[in-house]
C-alpha cells in the first residue's frame, strides 16, 4: 500500500513525462550536437540565433527535437564554450538514454562550474491547482533539508533557486485553492494572463511560473552535473515529489523543525517517504544524501557498548 493511503495511485515516477536542461562550459555547442546525435541517431543542424539563442537542433531516430542553445548566464566561460541541452518531452524509458548522453557530453569534454546549473521540468497535465498546492506544501515542509541535500550553492540560492516565499506559502495554506485562476492570482500577486519567458518569479527552486509559460513544473535547486548518476538522481527525486503531491489527499505546509546533526537520517526517512525504496533506488539515495551529515540509519547516531552494564550509547557518524 502506498503511503498516501492509496492502493493504486494514478500517477508514479514511471508515468509522468519529464525534460532536463543542462548547462556545461568547455564544450562548443556544435561539439555537443554531435555528441548527442551520436547517442540518439538522427540528424543535427545549425539553426542560428532563435529567440537571441545561438542554437543547434538535434532530431533523433523518433522524431524529438533536442536543442543545445547558448546561456548568457555561464560568464566564467568563453562565449563559444557555452551550451545548455535540453531534451525534449522524455519518459521513464528514455532514462538509461539521457545518462548515456551525459556520459558522453563528459568524455567529450562537457565540463561544470559553479555557475553551471540542472533544471528538471515535470508535466504539467496532471495537476490541478490542489495538487500545485499540495506540491508546494510539501516542498516547503522540508525546504531546509531539500536545499542541505542538493548542497544549493549561495549563488544560485540567492539568484536562481530561491527559497519559497512564506507569503505565497501561507495564503494557499489558509484557504483552499481550488482553481488555475486563483493559484495564478496569489503566486504572481495579481492576474497574470500572458506570463513572460523571464518574468523574475520563475528564479524559484520550485517554480510555478512555468506551468503558465509552458505547461511544467519547475525545479531549478539542482547544481551542476556532467555525472550520470547524479543526473539521473535529480530526475527521480523530482518525479517522485510531483508524483507525492499528484497522490497526496492532503499535506501540511509547516516547516520541519531542523536538526544538523542528522540530516542524513531525516533526508533518507524522506526519501523512503517518497517511495525511492529498494535496490533499484540504491544508487539514488547514495547521491542525494552525498552531502549530509549523521548517519542515515540512526536519528541520534549508531548506538555501541560502552562497557559492561554501561549499556548503549548513541555516537555520532
Amino acid at each position: 500500500m502506498q503511503q498516501d493511503g492509496s492502493e493504486n495511485p494514478k500517477h508514479t515516477l514511471r508515468t509522468l513525462r519529464f525534460g532536463v536542461e543542462i548547462e556545461l562550459v568547455m564544450i562548443s555547442r556544435e561539439r555537443a550536437a554531435k555528441v548527442v546525435q551520436a547517442v540518439v541517431g538522427g540528424s543535427a543542424e545549425y539553426r542560428g540565433y532563435i529567440d537571441n539563442l545561438d542554437t543547434w537542433t538535434v532530431t533523433d531516430a523518433r522524431g524529438r527535437t533536442w536543442k543545445i542553445v547558448s546561456d548568457a548566464s555561464l560568464t566564467n566561460a568563453p562565449a563559444h564554450l557555452r551550451a545548455e541541452v535540453v531534451t525534449p518531452i522524455l519518459e521513464w524509458s528514455d532514462v538509461a538514454e539521457l545518462q548515456e548522453v551525459v556520459r558522453v557530453l563528459r568524455q567529450e569534454g562537457g565540463r561544470v562550474n559553479d555557475q553551471c546549473g540542472v533544471h528538471v521540468h515535470v508535466d504539467g497535465a496532471p495537476f490541478d491547482a490542489a495538487a500545485l498546492s499540495r506540491l508546494i506544501k510539501i516542498v516547503n515542509k522540508q525546504e531546509r533539508l531539500i536545499i542541505d541535500a542538493l548542497a544549493v550553492n549561495e549563488n544560485r540560492l540567492r539568484r536562481y533557486a530561491k527559497a519559497n516565499s512564506q507569503e505565497f506559502v501561507q495564503k494557499i495554506s489558509a484557504q483552499r485553492v481550488r482553481s488555475m485562476r486563483t493559484l495564478n492570482r496569489l503566486w504572481y500577486g495579481k492576474h497574470n494572463g500572458h506570463p513572460q519567458h523571464y518574468d523574475p518569479t520563475r528564479y524559484r527552486g520550485l517554480n510555478l511560473h512555468s506551468i503558465w509559460y509552458d505547461g511544467s513544473v519547475e525545479m531549478r535547486w539542482f547544481n551542476g552535473s556532467n555525472h550520470a548518476g547524479v543526473i539521473r538522481a535529480y530526475v527521480v527525486f523530482s518525479l517522485a515529489l510531483a508524483a507525492k503531491a499528484l497522490n497526496a489527499r492532503a499535506a501540511s505546509g509547516n516547516r520541519r523543525d531542523y536538526d544538523p546533526n542528522n540530516t542524513k537520517y531525516c533526508f533518507r526517512v524522506f526519501l523512503l517517504h517518497l517511495g525511492l525504496i529498494g535496490d533499484e533506488f540504491k544508487n539514488v539515495r547514495k547521491h542525494l544524501m552525498a552531502h549530509l551529515t549523521g548517519s542515515a540509519a540512526w536519528r541520534h547516531g549508531r548506538p555501541t557498548k560502552k562497557g559492561k552494564g554501561d549499556g548503549l550509547v548513541h555516537e555520532a557518524k
